[in-house]
Parts: C-alpha cells; sequence; structure tokens
C-alpha cells in the first residue's frame, strides 16, 4: 500500500535527522573568556532539596567559570542550610551573619564574582545565584576583574526553582540543599542497546531487500525463457516495488532535507512539533503494517489470506491480511501519540520507527555504487554543515536544537530512536537519527542484492564487510560521544568514511569497481543463448 512517491518524501522526512547523541552535561565555551582562576568547564549540577528535614524538590543548576569544583559523589556531598542574602543582591556585605551555610542570592547590580567575594568574606560555604528568567545562563569572569581567586563554590538556579526555595525560606522553613555534579559513566548500556538496534534494523531491511530481488531475478530468467513479453513491464518501475534513486535526485535530497531542517529549526512550537507526530505516526502505521504482513505471510495458515485481494477505492487491489492487520497498527500508532510523554513511550517510538525504516529500505534502492557514493558524500557533508558549522551563522547547532525540540515545549522530535540511560545519573536518552539508519543501510542494501544476485559466498561477497564496517562506524560514534561528554556528533561523519570507503576499496582490490559503479549487478548471460550454447556442446 506505499506509494513510490510517498517513499520519496518519506526517506527526505527520514534523513533529515542525522546525529547521536546523550545530553551533554560539561559545556565547553570557546567564547566564555578564560584565565587562571577562572577556567572551569560549565558543569551541570544536581541541587536536591529538603524542607524541614523531608526531601522536596530537585533542581538542575549550572556551575560557573570560577571558584572551586563541585562534589561528584552524592554521599560525598553535606548538607547544608540556605539562607537568605540581605540585601538581596549581594552587592554589599550582608547584615546577617553567616557560619558557613549557603546563601541564596539575586542576579544583577554587580558582577557574580563580585557576588562570591563578598558571600566568601561573609563566611558562606557557597553561594547560589538566581538568574532572572527561567534558563540557566554561563557564569563567567569580566575582562577587568583580577580579584577572582574564589574559594567558595558558585552555582545558578533558573528563575522558577530559585523562588521556590526563597519562598520556604521566608515561610520559616528550615532549608538545605546538597551541591554536586555527578560524572556520566563511560559507557552505558542504552549505547550497546542503541547499536544493536541499529545494527539489527540494517540487517533485517537488507536480506528482505536482497530477497525481493533475488525473486524478481528468477521471475526474469522464467519470463525470458519462455520469451514472455511480460519482461518488458518488469522494467518498469512501478510494477517491480521499488524506487531506484537517480544521481540527480542523491543530491535534491540533501538540499530538500537542509531546506526542511531549517524550516524546523525556524518555525519549532508545539504545534509544529503536533503536525510531526501525526506525519509519524502515518507513515509509522505504513512501515508497521508493511512489516507485519510480510512477517505474517511466512505462515501457512495466513498465506492464502496474503495472496487474496480485494479493491478498495484509492488504495487499489489490497490483501486481505493487511487489512486484518490495519486497525491494529492504527491504534498502535495513536496509542503511542496519546501516550508518548509517559516514560516507557519510546518502546512504542522505536517499534514505528524500525518498522518505518526498514519498509523504506525494502522501497527505496541504489542502483549504483556511484548513487551511493553521491548519496552518501552530500549526507557527510550534510551532517557535518548542522552540527557543527550551522553554530557559526545561527549561534547553535541548528540540527541537536530541532532534534531536543527546543522552544516547543515538547520532549524532542519523533524522527530518532532512543533508549533512556538507566545507569546515568543524569537520566536522560541516548538517541540517533533515522538518517543514520536509513542513509548507510541503502549501502549495505545494495551490497547483499550484488552479492546474492553474483552468487558470492558471504566471505567472498560485500555484505559481511560492509555491515561491519557500519558497526565498526557507529561504535567510533559513540566512542567520540563519549569523549566529548555527551555532546551531540554527526554521526554519518564517521559511518560514512568506513563503509562507502570499505566498499571501494574492496571493489578496487578484487577489480570490480567499474560493474559496481555503473551497473551496479553482474552480468547475467540471456537464457536463449545459455540454451543454445548447451545444445552446441552436446
Amino acid at each position: 500500500m506505499v506509494s513510490h512517491g510517498a517513499a520519496i518524501y518519506t526517506m527526505m522526512f527520514l534523513f533529515a535527522f542525522t546525529f547521536a547523541y546523550a545530553g551533554d552535561i560539561v559545556h565547553h565555551d570557546d567564547v566564555a573568556p578564560t584565565r587562571p582562576g577562572c577556567e572551569n568547564n560549565f558543569v551541570l549540577v544536581k541541587v536536591p532539596t529538603y524542607v524541614d528535614g523531608v526531601e522536596n524538590s530537585e533542581y538542575v543548576g549550572v556551575g560557573a567559570r570560577f571558584g572551586p569544583t563541585l562534589e561528584s559523589k552524592e554521599k560525598r556531598a553535606s548538607h547544608t542550610r540556605v539562607v537568605l542574602a540581605d540585601p538581596p543582591d549581594c552587592c554589599s556585605k550582608p547584615k546577617n551573619k553567616l557560619t558557613s551555610e549557603i546563601i541564596l542570592v539575586h542576579r544583577g547590580k554587580c558582577s557574580f564574582t563580585t557576588k562570591a567575594n563578598i558571600a566568601e568574606d561573609a563566611g558562606a560555604s557557597a553561594i547560589i545565584i538566581i538568574n532572572n528568567q527561567t534558563e540557566l545562563f554561563k557564569m563567567v569572569c569580566e575582562d577587568n576583574e583580577t580579584d577572582v581567586n574564589i574559594g567558595i563554590p558558585a552555582v545558578m538556579l533558573p528563575q522558577d526553582a530559585g523562588i521556590n526555595l526563597e519562598k520556604h525560606i521566608r515561610n520559616y522553613s528550615i532549608v538545605s540543599i546538597q551541591l554536586y555534579s555527578p560524572h556520566r559513566p563511560l559507557v552505558d548500556v542504552a549505547e550497546v542497546f542503541l547499536w544493536l538496534m541499529a545494527v539489527g534494523t540494517i540487517l533485517c531491511a537488507s536480506y528482505w531487500s536482497a530477497w525481493t530481488a533475488r525473486e524478481a531475478a528468477i521471475e526474469q530468467e522464467k519470463l525470458l525463457k519462455d520469451a514472455s513479453d511480460e519482461y518488458v513491464s518488469t522494467e518498469n518501475v512501478g510494477s517491480s516495488g521499488y524506487v531506484e534513486i537517480s544521481t540527480a535526485s542523491a543530491i535534491l535530497f540533501v538540499l530538500f532535507a537542509s531546506c526542511f531542517l531549517v524550516m524546523l529549526y525556524e518555525l519549532m512550537s508545539y504545534w509544529f512539533v503536533e503536525i510531526l507526530v501525526v506525519l509519524f505516526c502515518i507513515g509509522g502505521v505504513e512501515g508497521l503494517q508493511t512489516c507485519l504482513v510480510a512477517l505474517l505471510s511466512c505462515f501457512r495458515w495466513s498465506q492464502d489470506a496474503a495472496q487474496t485481494f480485494v479493491k478498495i477505492p484509492f488504495f487499489g487491489a489490497v490483501p486481505y491480511l493487511a487489512l486484518a492487520v490495519t486497525p491494529f497498527c492504527i491504534v498502535f500508532a495513536v496509542v503511542w501519540a496519546v501516550y508518548r510523554r509517559v516514560s516507557y513511550a519510546w518502546i512504542g517510538q522505536d517499534i514505528l520507527g524500525i518498522t518505518l525504516i526498514i519498509t523504506v529500505l525494502q522501497i527505496v534502492r541504489i542502483p549504483n555504487l556511484k548513487v551511493g557514493t553521491v548519496l552518501l558524500s552530500c549526507a557527510f557533508l550534510y551532517d557535518i554543515c548542522w552540527v557543527f558549522v550551522s553554530k557559526w551563522w545561527f549561534h547553535e547547532s541548528v540540527m541537536i536544537v530541532v532534534a531536543r525540540g527546543d522552544k516547543s515545549g515538547e520532549d524532542g522530535i519523533p524522527m530518532l530512536l532512543k533508549i533512556p540511560r538507566l545507569f546515568d545519573p543524569w537520566g536522560g536518552y541516548s538517541i540517533i537519527g533515522f538518517g543514520d539508519i536509513l542513509l548507510p543501510g541503502l549501502l549495505v542494501a545494495f551490497s547483499l542484492r550484488y552479492d546474492w544476485l553474483a552468487k558470492k559466498n558471504l566471505r567472498a561477497g560485500y555484505f559481511v564487510w560492509a555491515m561491519t564496517a557500519y558497526g565498526l562506524g557507529l561504535f567510533v560514534t559513540y566512542v567520540a560521544l563519549n569523549l566529548m561528554d555527551g555532546h551531540g556528533q554527526p554521526a554519518l561523519l564517521y559511518i560514512v568514511p568506513f563503509t562507502l570507503g570499505t566498499f571501494i576499496s574492496l571493489g578496487v582490490k578484487r577489480g570490480e569497481l567499474k560493474i559496481l559503479w555503473s551497473r551496479g549487478e553482474p552480468k547475467r548471460a540471456c537464457p536463449h543463448i545459455e540454451d543454445d550454447q548447451q545444445l552446441l556442446n552436446h
């Protein structure tokens, strides 16, 4: 039931998101000035609160460029009472006497380092500065400041969190807090499962694509042997059931995906994300239905339903089996959309996403290595541009901002595979864009189709090498992700050189690059010629 035009648009829709992300907790900012005494990284800080000895809310702040580093272990972070500054801005010596309490002050009227120095001189053990906005702000040292050897930690809280703390204190409650910044684990099990999901998705899609290609080739040979005129119709894309990408369309994909990404960035809002959710559900229903029909068709009890068709307006001939599973697919997508904010909704999102990717990889194909090289090379530049280079134009990474759903009030967009970081004290999700699976998957699926048509075994073929190269490229992506403290990485920056480089190198070594580059399939003799040759030999 998937139309070929829809497959093209779906591919462009999925292609726009190609990066891996784990949520950064350490912020390296080359713009913010650094010098001795003012050279800390900007780290997120956990601030659990206790009101009258009872555990209350936990807030997240950001550490300053100056001051000592915070404790990383919760059990080592002391419970310290919080008091209000008087005056509130702490730009002059506090009127209240401090004995190692944490002082809560408001932003404004003087520099951050001035506030910290005054608080330290007054006997505070730390200073918490309430921002005048709901966002966090990076506290730096001014260029003309000299007294930056500050001995107490400084943390900024967003306005709403600071006001809540202030209300508790003004109600004569005893408020105490902990300040600590836990380190993210070197490797989280979520990244392992995400790697397995990506590799498994390409593996399933490649075998399905190769199987259908082999069945089509066998059917063509039968038609040729029978000298049937139907062979002409098998060359038609519409009847063969798949769409081949051309070199021009490969370039256009990147251009359209760039425009689509910028449009998302500029128009990002709650309602725009809702539209994306609807589109994702439509594609997810189609993908889930296609995969379920293919899976159930393998069983004898459902083969009759899979091979019996009924005509439906606008859809044409539809198998009874597809009609049977469609209601389930629709209900599945709707339930996910309604409950997508619950903690376990990622399972439904991943199921819909994986089946959609597999379906697109089954329908959309690259005909040869030339098209694959153009597509992946353009995607390579696209990924670098919108993750890294876009910071120069938009002052932030467009790809990461769109994927996180900033300015929309939503927890990211749905066109991602994600798994919760189970052993990460900061929580969150490890995610990977659909494009990081779909685009290399086109090349990997092409390699297996070629191997099967050329009747190559696994060792002599290209598929095992392409699949291994993809797995290694994705592995290196996650290594880079952890080395960069969770900063979003353009996954295709690592995956494309591995997969494309391996494929081209093998083609050159085996002397098959010319065939791979232009034809994309091995030469096959006409069955009539083979039969005549056999008769002559006898």
